[in-house]
């Protein structure tokens, strides 16, 4: 009897083992479309983009292409990327840190919140050519704004900028960047807010303590890192933007343009594969940026179970 239980018992965990073999097969087999697309337009680019650095033109290994980290115009290129992703990712976060408290007054499921879920998922893919023409359209040097501030109080800001139109300055990408920035804020950092538990706040309150001294002491500590994960992800999506900024810029300025320029110009900086180098730059730059994000999310989660 024991024997027969125990061959059973055998069979029916054989049969366990095949079917759970087919479910991870059958499950491997439709996840093969998505990697197959990863791998032909993501891993392979990025791979021949940053090996190309370390090759002469005539194919020779070479470590000596990294020599143009030296090079004072790609030092400003990279500057100008971390000063302007800094400056979207800060005041993206704060804008949008504000529009998710402002959203915490509302019904969840009400038509302002869905209203403002809606067009933060669009605005925030919204870039490119048309943001370009948006702006161009907003604020350049016959744009709507324009106009209006230099009719009405006098305020022309085409001569803010020393070099010629602020828009098509590297200084000028701050405006449209914060125009896809901001609701991408609302998208990450919602969920942090709405993990807020009124619990916390009403055991502050049965302990004496004021409705600053919560925030200061309570929600800012827990939503800290939300908030600043949120910022890393702003500017790792600022410096990593190519399309808006190559349609208001002719020339360079901001990495992503000074990859398109060593691909398209014969101008070198002095090495071979300048373009390879630049790319293994940024690509150094966008991991640390996603490790530090990766980090503070992990952290923020501890919250929110």
């Amino acid at each position: 009897m024991t024997a027969t239980a125990s061959g059973v018992a055998a069979h029916i965990g054989s049969g366990a083992g095949t079917h759970g073999s087919r479910r991870r097969s059958a499950g491997w087999l439709g996840f093969s479309p998505f990697a197959l697309y990863v791998l032909l337009f993501l891993a392979i680019p990025t791979v021949y983009a940053v090996g190309s650095g370390f090759f002469t033109k005539d194919g020779a290994f070479t470590f000596a292409n990294l020599a143009a980290f030296a090079n004072p115009t790609i030092i400003g290129d990279f500057v100008s990327s971390f000063w302007v992703s800094a400056v979207v990712a800060l005041l993206g976060a704060v804008l949008g840190a504000v529009v998710c408290y402002a959203l915490m007054g509302t019904k969840p499921d009400g038509v302002l919140r869905t209203i403002v879920d809606s067009a933060s998922s669009v605005l925030a893919q919204f870039g490119g050519i048309m943001l370009a023409f948006a702006f161009i359209a907003l604020m350049g040097i016959q744009g709507v704004l324009s106009l209006f501030l230099k009719q009405t109080f006098g305020v022309d800001i085409n001569t803010l900028s020393p070099n010629g139109p602020l828009l098509y300055q590297v200084a000028g990408l701050v405006f449209p960047y914060l125009y896809f920035s901001v609701p991408l804020m609302v998208l990450t950092f919602m969920p942090a807010m709405e993990g807020m538990r009124q619990q916390w706040a009403e055991a502050a309150a049965t302990l004496g303590a004021s409705r600053a001294t919560y925030w200061r002491r309570v929600a800012l500590p827990i939503l800290a890192p939300a908030f600043w994960g949120s910022t890393v992800l702003l500017f790792a999506n600022a410096f990593s933007s190519f399309a808006t900024a190559a349609a208001l810029i002719d020339q360079g300025g901001i990495v992503p343009l000074a990859i398109k320029q060593q691909l398209t110009s014969e101008t070198v900086v002095g090495v071979s594969n300048t373009a390879g180098v630049l790319a293994l730059g940024m690509i150094v730059v966008m991991v640390a940026v996603m490790a530090l994000y990766t980090a503070l999310q992990r952290r923020a989660r501890r919250w929110q179970r």
